[in-house]
């Protein structure tokens, strides 16, 4: 056997997952998971409420919290399974569902913002929900086969979470409900635009991976009925991809176009006498750049010699508008001049702030969990004598499934074996003592 036929061989045992799925397990599961009533009801409640909250205070944490106790992931997932099995009959449950969870999410986080006293001049956290570009295409997509794959395995994980985190679905309708709370436009669209994109491609996902890992499709009384119904299928799955893949086209065009202003404005930043102090790209159709320039005013020559340099960075012609502000003549012009940076730096050491924040409370935290060794390791002695030195390390294991879980092993050395007993109870003191549950001894002789 060659080496790459071993090599072959190897990746395909490696890959494969044909026998650590049950897709008739998963399809059940899946469908018991689209119904919006009894509990479902009062968490998606509660999932809103914590969402709107952490974004009303710029936290991540609470908004992540949120984003993991949120049911909407159940109908979207149903809504791909029923378009990769041709069920209609979940189909209509799907969009029901999903359509309920929708309305009831956006009035509760509508009305906690029109009560909430909280207003934030910087709520990052907000905005951050408005403007979707391309990476939230990618990582819906991906969380839809992560998610998709998850729910059809035998053996479950926590994988789940982790999409439920990744693609959140719970922060931008709370951000569409800030948006009609204070009566934004902007905020509203923004938001439910990255919602549809999270929704679209986790169901986009969801059915290929459908049609991959062949799901039972639904029974009809007769062929014409079936073919009738795949037809409809096909049209609502071109209905719903076709204008998602445009929007995604789109984004990946203006993420493109923002970073050709970017790498322009840095490579003309100091041109002449002055200096482009800040830059901005109007929304719409046709996307201008207004360039803001400081300092001596330019020359015709320097006009067209930024113009050309606009268009070899991608610019077309007739986007640039360059605003000069002659410093010279002016003390107001300065004065305003002074006021836009320290406004733009305002917004940015608002950002950091918050930041910060976030990470002092991680800091704070991690800290809380924190063991002071030498006196754990006086107690260990005085209570064990045999126990000569211990070696606490924290991280993680890898089972054979190549799920990851927290462990903190504890090296015990003594001069000879410890009784199995005697150990165990070691065992267990530490784990009351330092409040880990994972705390596992191992006995070394030396």
């Amino acid at each position: 056997m060659t080496v790459t036929k071993r090599f072959t061989d190897w990746l395909k045992d490696v890959l494969n997952i044909s026998d650590q799925i049950d897709t008739e397990e998963a399809a059940q599961k899946i469908r018991s998971n689209i119904y919006f009533r009894g509990p479902n009801v009062w968490i998606l409640a509660f999932s809103v409420i914590i969402a709107s909250v952490g974004l009303n205070i710029n936290s991540t944490a609470v908004i992540i919290g949120a984003m993991l106790i949120s049911p909407l992931m159940g109908p979207i997932i149903g809504l791909g399974l029923a378009l990769g099995t041709n069920d209609t009959a979940l189909l209509k449950g799907s969009v029901r569902n999903l359509l309920v969870m929708v309305i009831v999410s956006l009035i509760a986080a509508s009305l906690y913002f029109l009560i909430s006293p909280l207003n934030l001049v910087n709520p990052t956290e907000l905005t951050a929900r408005t403007r979707p570009t391309i990476y939230d295409v990618l990582i819906a997509l991906f969380g839809g086969f992560a998610g998709i794959l998850e729910s059809s395995r035998k053996e479950k994980g926590t994988v789940l979470a982790g999409v439920a985190i990744a693609t959140a679905l719970m922060p931008p309708l709370c951000t569409a409900g800030y948006g009609i709370a204070k009566a934004n436009s902007a905020f509203f669209l923004g938001a439910m635009l990255l919602f549809m994109i999270n929704c679209v491609f986790i169901i986009l996902a969801t059915y290929i991976l459908t049609k991959y890992l062949r799901f039972k499709e639904a029974e009809y009384a007769s062929p014409a009925v079936a073919r009738k119904t795949r037809t409809l299928m096909t049209l609502a799955i071109i209905a719903v991809m076709i204008p998602s893949l445009w929007s995604a086209v789109l984004m990946v065009m203006d993420n493109n176009f923002e970073r050709n202003v970017q790498a322009f404005v840095s490579e003309n930043k100091n041109i002449s006498q002055g200096y482009i102090y800040d830059y901005k790209i109007t929304e719409g159709k046709d996307r201008n750049v207004e360039v803001y320039f400081a300092g001596k005013k330019l020359t015709e020559e320097e006009m067209e010699f930024l113009s050309e340099s606009a268009i070899s960075h991608g610019i077309p012609q007739g986007r640039l508008q360059i605003k000069e502000m002659d410093l010279g003549n002016s003390d107001q012009a300065t004065d305003q001049l002074l006021k836009s940076i320290y406004e733009r730096a305002e917004d940015e050491i608002s950002r950091k702030d918050a930041r910060i924040r976030d990470l002092e409370r991680e800091l704070s935290d991690i800290k809380g969990r924190e063991v002071n060794y030498r006196r754990l390791a006086k107690e260990i002695r005085y209570s064990y004598p045999e126990v000569k030195d211990i070696s606490i390390a924290r991280g993680a294991e890898v089972d054979d499934s190549l799920r990851v879980k927290d462990r903190t092993v504890v090296l015990a050395t003594s001069g000879k074996p410890i009784e199995a007993s005697r150990l165990r109870k070691v065992e267990e003191w530490l784990r009351l003592r330092m409040e880990d549950t994972t705390v596992v001894v191992h006995n070394i002789i030396r």
